[in-house]
């Protein structure tokens, strides 16, 4: 039977080394099994001539043998492997069906079977081979060389031999051998290698850039900023790899049922030879022990165990090709049973990316004082609205001082000392927690911003300065991804945040969210993922991978976005989407759900197929050539169906 091996014999993904691997050995098992069954086949015919010519039964049964030793070489090998583990296999049913025809003197129609089994197996790997190529192909986009600048000299070395800090000229058309941050140049670069985004990406000094990524029209220099192994093509490769190799719960699932029922099997089969003979009218013992051959020949589940693995592998290998990765099967058929999925709203809904809309002064201040003082306590600050004040003063010309005095406080805002003189930048829960009553018109201004869908930030330094508002954009399209996802299934979404209320209501209503979390701390959010799941079900969480790793992890199926050259985001989630395009999900999750489709199709064409040929054998004294074309042919067919996944589109989604 096929090995379900993640990437053939060679792993590519441990090392992702530059693609310098050689052919197969002639004697391996990928060169030397379709060589064995055609050394089979032309046995077969052999036989079948000198036996249709009258020659020697010696020259004949050389014939025989010759056709069992090619067609069972590697079924052999495989069922002795099974029984060294007291295990038993479907290549060991096949190779004892075999044997037994042969003591029943039906040595070709025993060779036969070896033939189309050992066929079957090579279309089998050929089939799968389509699905691992996907994956393989990643390494051939980085370059096994880079041209260096040291020491005001260019010099093409290996990639291997590139030091973190080296620089690297890379010129119009050529890809990036190699991880980095662009320090001279600008020019426009197909990330879709990486993140599966359709269009280039423009960059400039200061952007980072991914090894086997093209850059289309500018030259530009590169400080190298990862070493070759730990590249994110590197990381995507060894991930995917991985990924391939754990099996979804229903291939484990199979792979347990495949050693009872085989066991069964083989107890079935010694019974059938034993009593039929033994009953008043019996069959000979001849043409019952033949019987029971056939039998051992369509009751193997080949067809069903390799069902589910033949449409997990090229779902994850499609995923991967489009910037989604699935951090194994087990994932990715979660991913079809999800009824509910939250999703953070800054850096996900939204873009992440804030701009200051209005700066309102309270009484007597003016609109520069409380940017500028606002701006100096939040300098320091990681915060998406903390750098968009920032920006925004610097753009307006404003001189920003350096706090005395700076702490965080999450999910409220900033506190600080400027001069001696205490500064609150952010909620009214930040005021009223350092005792402060907020003005009332404040308040009325604060709420009619909020009701814009605005976030607010109120601004204290002594006396009240007034307030600051912030918009963030909603990623486009996002009402559309909604839907798409209600249409794959989902019952209900919620948009999780640590903004206001009012905010998050007015962007749940322009998107059509079902609910709001808002107000959230980072360490909450993992609670309303426990309450959402206790309520509809299977959850999906989508956030940005480093603030959400608690609520990800909490859910049942955590979803990273925007991942390329986030470590923490490729460690924490299942499913990690490697850019900023949210349709990514819902394409993930038709994906999942088409697979699943396609398993239950597998498994019930292959059941049904077992249970013919089984009647056939039992009733309808079908020869075991049939036996075995129908067998073989229902595993082919399997493999095939589970193969369709490799040409799932966008289109079949968004035109």
């Amino acid at each position: 039977m096929l090995q379900q091996s993640v990437l053939g014999n060679k792993p590519i993904g441990a090392a992702a080394k530059p693609d310098t691997t050689t052919s197969p050995s002639l004697f391996s098992q990928e060169r030397l099994e379709p060589i064995l069954v055609i050394v089979t086949l032309a046995a077969v015919i052999a036989s079948a001539v000198a036996e249709r010519f009258d020659l020697p039964t010696g020259i004949i049964l050389g014939f025989n043998i010759v056709s069992y030793v090619a067609g069972g070489w590697f079924g052999v090998q495989q069922g002795m492997a099974s029984l060294r583990k007291r295990e038993i296999n479907v290549d060991l049913l096949m190779v004892l069906a075999a044997i037994g025809a042969a003591i029943v003197d039906q040595w070709r129609e025993g060779a036969i079977l070896l033939f189309l089994f050992s066929l079957s197996n090579v279309l089998q790997a050929y089939a799968m081979d389509r699905s691992r190529n996907a994956i393989r192909a990643l390494l051939k986009l980085r370059p096994n060389e880079a041209t260096v600048r040291r020491d005001g000299e260019l010099n093409v070395v290996p990639i291997e031999n590139l030091q973190i800090d080296d620089v690297v000229v890379i010129r119009p058309g050529e890809r990036f051998p190699i991880d980095g941050k662009v320090i001279a140049g600008n020019t426009t670069v197909d990330q879709s290698p990486i993140t599966g985004e359709s269009m280039p990406v423009l960059k400039a000094v200061g952007d980072d850039v991914f090894a086997g990524t093209v850059n289309q029209n500018g030259g530009v220099d590169v400080r190298v900023t990862r070493s070759v192994n730990d590249t994110t093509l590197s990381r995507i490769i060894q991930m995917v790899e991985t990924a391939q190799g754990q099996r979804a719960n229903t291939q484990r699932f199979l792979d347990e049922f495949e050693q009872r029922y085989a066991a069964f099997v083989v107890f079935a089969v010694i019974l059938y030879i034993i009593i039929p003979p033994l009953l008043p009218n019996g069959p000979s013992f001849s043409d019952n022990f033949y019987r029971a051959m056939v039998l051992m020949t369509v009751a193997s589940p080949c067809a069903l165990i390799i069902s589910t693995p033949a449409s997990i592998l090229s779902a994850i290998a499609n995923a991967a090709r489009h910037g989604i990765l699935f951090k194994g099967g087990a994932y990715l058929e979660q991913m079809a049973t999800i009824k509910a999925v939250a999703f953070d709203k800054t850096g996900t809904i939204t873009t992440g990316k804030p701009a200051v809309v209005d700066v309102v002064p309270y009484e007597n201040s003016s609109a520069d004082e409380l940017l500028a003082t606002a701006a100096t306590v939040e300098m320091h600050s990681e915060h998406p609205l903390a750098s968009a004040i920032v920006a925004k003063a610097q753009e307006s010309g404003l001189t920003i001082g350096e706090p005395d005095t700076f702490q965080a406080v999450p999910g409220m805002g900033v506190s600080g000392s400027v001069g001696g003189q205490m500064v609150l930048v952010g909620t009214e829960r930040l005021m009223t927690s350092n005792g402060l009553a907020v003005p009332l018109p404040l308040l009325a201004e604060r709420d009619r911003l909020e009701e814009e869908g605005k976030t607010t930030l109120l601004v204290y330094a002594g006396a009240w300065l007034g307030l600051i508002a912030l918009a963030d954009q909603l990623r486009e399209g996002a009402a559309n991804v909604l839907k798409s996802l209600r249409a794959a299934g989902v019952q209900h979404i919620v948009i999780l945040t640590g903004d206001n209320e009012r905010v998050a209501r007015s962007i749940a209503k322009q998107i059509g969210a079902d609910e709001v979390c808002a107000s959230l701390l980072p360490e909450h959010k993992a609670d309303a993922i426990k309450a959402i799941e206790a309520k509809h079900g299977v959850t999906a969480m989508v956030g940005d991978g480093v603030n959400d790793a608690p609520a990800l992890a909490s859910a049942s199926i955590g979803i990273a976005m925007g991942a390329a050259g986030t470590d923490v985001a490729l460690e924490t989630a299942d499913v990690v989407l490697m850019s900023d395009d949210l349709s990514n999900i819902a394409y993930a999750m038709h994906l999942s759900r088409r697979a699943r489709r396609i398993v239950y199709q597998n498994l019930t064409f292959a059941l049904a197929v077992i249970v013919v040929l089984v009647i056939s054998a039992l009733g309808f004294s079908l020869p075991l050539p049939f036996g075995v074309v129908g067998h073989e042919g229902s595993t082919v067919i399997v493999v095939t169906n589970g193969l369709r996944l490799l040409s799932f589109s966008r289109k079949v989604l968004f035109g």
